[in-house]
């Protein structure tokens, strides 16, 4: 791209002299700036990454990847439904559900907004760890006619109950001469889980399916089916093409919809950050505009001696667009290389920095996600590398083409 001449001249001045070590200092300032900006933007957001895909994953846990569900109603042939999903070889687990939005009374004086949900304890472990989420109890203990429920761990917290207490749950009302008349029902609480979510460990509470179509009144008729798969990218077509084949009035939502806000949220902070991170590859790239003046300024005489001898106003710009972008350059991989080192190592820093000064810096009986999770993509650290070195190119344009205007008599006019 470059002619041989304009490279060895733009290496030259990257050299130290001491005639000219403050501009080589400011080079070098210029060089550190981009790489502290680099690595800064790195592993910021791949700490960003690694919290995302820990609230995914925990998300998800509980819920389904999809769920098809009956349209002002209930899904009477929801067996059908299970075994037709089941054939799919995308679907690597089925079960049927029913929820409804209630209150729920303990011991203490407020009752608690939750979520019943009624399963079929064997099924449901196909599409969600709560049972791997136990800390009391068991899922088992779910049997049809028993009329237990297991709540999350802070749900039961604000409710003031253990294991063993009994709890009074309000659903839909029930119309009657007298007027509108809330169902009521007591249960015994037979277990506890902790999700290590608070939209479920307070919002979550979990009984038999039977009983909860006893309950509600809904014969053995159930609010959907919800589906795991092996590929959670694929719930929205997998859900779809399951309700067509089901040929009834059904409504589809996958958990990308289903949390379409939160993850909106998540995105948005992630990409404004790094906007605003960027701020540092830019004050980089400030001094690279500084540096490069100055380098042209107190090379005056030696560009009208490159140019008396034959070197082209072309040239004289590329000799300063190739310093430039080297400065860019070696920043950019330094700050790659101490991203990468820096997101790798983190977990590592963080505990010597709580063990240094004896603190906790992500308290577990605080912090639902203890530790510092990361993960590095690698789009984002290809992004972050092109954003650096097209700043650092756009930053040696000026001062490049200020180089190749001089005027050689103007310039040897005083020497």
């Amino acid at each position: 791209m470059f002619k041989p001449l304009p490279v060895a001249i733009g290496l030259r001045y990257l050299r130290a002299k001491r005639r000219n070590g403050f501009i080589s200092f400011i080079s070098l300032a210029s060089i550190l700036g981009i790489a502290i900006g680099v690595t800064a933007l790195i592993t910021t957001l791949a700490v960003m990454s690694g919290f995302q895909r820990e609230i995914r994953d925990r998300l998800l846990q509980m819920s389904a990847h999809a769920t098809v569900s009956a349209v002002g109603g209930t899904m009477e042939d929801w067996r059908h439904a299970v075994d037709e999903a089941l054939r799919d070889e995308r679907v690597a687990g089925a079960a049927p559900y029913v929820e409804r939005p209630s209150m729920i009374s303990g011991n203490t004086s407020e009752p608690q907004p939750a979520f019943l949900q009624g399963i079929v304890p064997e099924e449901e472990r196909h599409v969600s760890v709560i049972a791997d989420k136990m800390v009391q109890g068991s899922l088992d203990d779910l049997q049809p006619g028993s009329f237990n429920i297991i709540l999350g761990r802070e749900l039961a917290l604000w409710l003031g109950v253990s294991v063993g207490d009994k709890v009074i749950v309000t659903t839909d009302f029930q119309t009657t001469p007298m007027g509108g008349v809330p169902q009521l029902k007591r249960y015994t609480v037979s277990g506890l889980f902790e999700a290590g979510h608070q939209q479920f460990d307070k919002g979550l509470a979990v009984v038999n399916m039977q009983d909860a179509q006893r309950v509600l009144r809904i014969g053995g008729g159930v609010t959907g089916v919800r589906l795991r798969l092996h590929d959670m990218n694929q719930a929205w077509e997998v859900a779809r093409d399951l309700a067509v084949r089901l040929q009834g009035p059904y409504r589809v939502s996958d958990w990308s919809s289903e949390n379409a806000n939160m993850f909106r949220a998540l995105r948005l902070e992630k990409t404004m950050i790094a906007i605003l991170l960027s701020l540092i590859i830019a004050m980089g790239a400030f001094n690279l505009v500084s540096s490069q003046v100055m380098l042209v300024t107190d090379k005056q005489a030696d560009i009208a001696i490159l140019r008396t001898l034959g070197l082209t106003p072309r040239g004289v710009l590329q000799v300063f667009m190739v310093q430039g972008t080297l400065i860019g350059i070696i920043g950019t991989v330094l700050g790659v290389l101490g991203g990468i080192l820096l997101t790798f190592n983190l977990e590592y820093i963080l505990r010597a920095i709580e063990g240094a000064f004896d603190v906790v810096l992500i308290p577990p009986d605080v912090y639902y996600i203890t530790g510092l999770p990361t993960e590095l993509n690698p789009d984002d650290v290809t992004i972050i590398g092109l954003v650096a070195l097209a700043m650092a190119f756009l930053a040696t344009i000026y001062p490049a083409w200020r180089a190749a205007r001089t005027a050689p008599a103007e310039a040897l006019r005083y020497e």
